[in-house]
């Protein structure tokens, strides 16, 4: 967008620039292109997706906006993440995509309204414009560098003319909904980026691990915990794909704990739930429970032990066919079983479990598992008939994350049971016959778990 002199997102803290530097800065510069033959990955899907999305609303111009900057503080914003429709529709995920806006036209023609990169003109704007130019925030395409990336034509974000029968992704529930449902099923490629943010975050959890002699001295090491794996996840990709959960002791009965202020103590657990966000956007989401000592105490044992089994019931349970919800019935029968066992759960768990009781849930609150794709929490917008309600279809990517959060004020357990949460969470891919274990490179049983860290541990020496 070109900026007039008065439109300048200029700081008030900039100092006033003379005619003679004006007229200085507007000459004597190259202009580099992009590298010849330069695609956004995953090119080749991208007219499938928007000819699908096209064809649920014939002879409509639907809108798939990139999103805005948001303001942390002042005049600061946010680090920008395109909303993952436009990403999925465009392959473009950089943070130079803020206002711009993806138009299917009624015809099913695809334009890209973009702001192209500030001209070195008198205008100014590339130095001066503190927001969006390049002196700034860094280089973007011009149109025809971005139709060159895309494939696709692109315009002009001052040219886009919006109309009163537009159909608007960011105020259109309906078309919210049928983005979701159209990235329910994952495809080759999609199901390789998640690969790679799972393998990264193995890598994540694996440098945690390693850190944890440092994170034990630190009167912070959650924190110390989250800013180790964080500089793996900006090493390797994007950055995270949510915020990093690094809970010990009781904070781990806290299910989305994200302060991530407090100490380690070596008798206690600790529950890391990180996920690496690939550049093209898609994240890993992957929980492991992990004793600081290296070793787990016989009650954190068995605690672990069954909200294994439960996962391992869960994972059993994944094919397609099947209900989504029927992983979740599998984890939450071995969990209510085990608590009735323990004493704990003080009806018999078929009782628990019914529809009017679900009495077993003051100790496991949440759902087991979700989809997973671009976002963490993927293809939320979707109706409950072709997700929850749903079966599983081949090529889908989920989590199966049981876990027991045991909460240190809840008089109804025994005290040594009290301030331990844990749990597993891997993320998986269904198959044609079954599901294949994405996250595999990370031990879940106790044997496995403690042979790991003694392995990283050992190599600190």
């Amino acid at each position: 967008m070109t900026l007039h002199h008065t439109q300048l997102h200029t700081g008030s803290h900039d100092l006033p620039v003379s005619s003679a530097l004006a007229d200085f800065m507007t000459g004597g510069w190259a202009t580099p292109p992009l590298p010849d033959g330069t695609r956004v990955p995953g090119v080749a899907h991208l007219a499938g997706r928007r000819a699908r999305l096209a064809a649920r609303f014939p002879g409509e111009r639907l809108l798939v906006p990139a999103g805005e900057l948001r303001v942390r503080s002042h005049d600061c914003d946010h680090r920008f993440r395109p909303h993952s429709a436009y990403a999925w529709l465009t392959g473009l995920t950089g943070e130079d995509q803020p206002g711009h806006v993806l138009v299917l036209e009624p015809d099913g023609e695809a334009v890209l309204y973009l702001r192209p990169r500030s001209p070195r003109d008198a205008d100014g704007a590339f130095y001066r414009d503190r927001k969006y130019g390049e002196f700034w925030v860094g280089r973007r395409p011009d149109l025809t560098e971005a139709e060159q990336l895309t494939g696709v034509r692109c315009a002009h974000l001052d040219d886009l003319a919006p109309h009163p029968s537009d159909r608007n992704a960011a105020q259109d529930a309906e078309l919210a909904t049928v983005l979701s449902e159209l990235r329910l099923v994952k495809d080759a490629w999609e199901v390789d980026q998640l690969q790679q943010a799972v393998d990264h975050t193995v890598t994540g959890f694996e440098d945690v691990v390693r850190s944890l002699p440092a994170a034990l001295r630190h009167p912070r090491g959650e924190r110390w915990i989250e800013g180790v794996f964080q500089l793996r996840a900006r090493a390797e990709g994007n950055g995270t794909g949510y915020e990093t959960i690094a809970a010990a002791g009781a904070h781990a009965c806290v299910l989305h704990w994200i302060r991530n202020d407090g100490p380690l103590d070596p008798d206690q657990l600790l529950l890391l739930d990180a996920g690496v966000e690939t550049d093209s956007l898609y994240t890993a989401d992957i929980t492991r429970t992990l004793p600081l000592s290296g070793r787990f105490s016989p009650v954190q044992r068995r605690v672990y032990e069954l909200v294994l089994a439960a996962q391992d019931a869960g994972i059993a349970a994944l094919k397609p066919g099947a209900s989504f919800r029927d992983f979740h019935r599998a984890c939450s029968g071995v969990l209510a079983e085990g608590l009735a066992d323990w004493g704990v759960l003080r009806i018999p768990a078929a009782q628990a479990l019914t529809a009017d009781s679900g009495l077993h849930r003051r100790y496991t609150l949440c759902s087991s598992g979700h989809m997973l794709g671009l976002d963490v929490h993927d293809c939320g917008r979707a109706r409950a008939e072709q997700y929850l309600d749903g079966v599983l279809t081949e090529g889908q990517v989920l989590t199966v994350e049981p876990g027991l959060y045991l909460q240190p004020d809840d008089e109804t357990l025994p005290r040594e049971l009290r301030g331990i949460g844990v749990r597993i969470e891997d993320d998986l891919v269904i198959t044609a016959d079954g599901a294949r274990l994405m996250s595999g490179g990370l031990p879940r049983t106790v044997d496995g778990v403690e042979e790991w860290m003694d392995g990283l541990l050992a190599g600190n020496v």
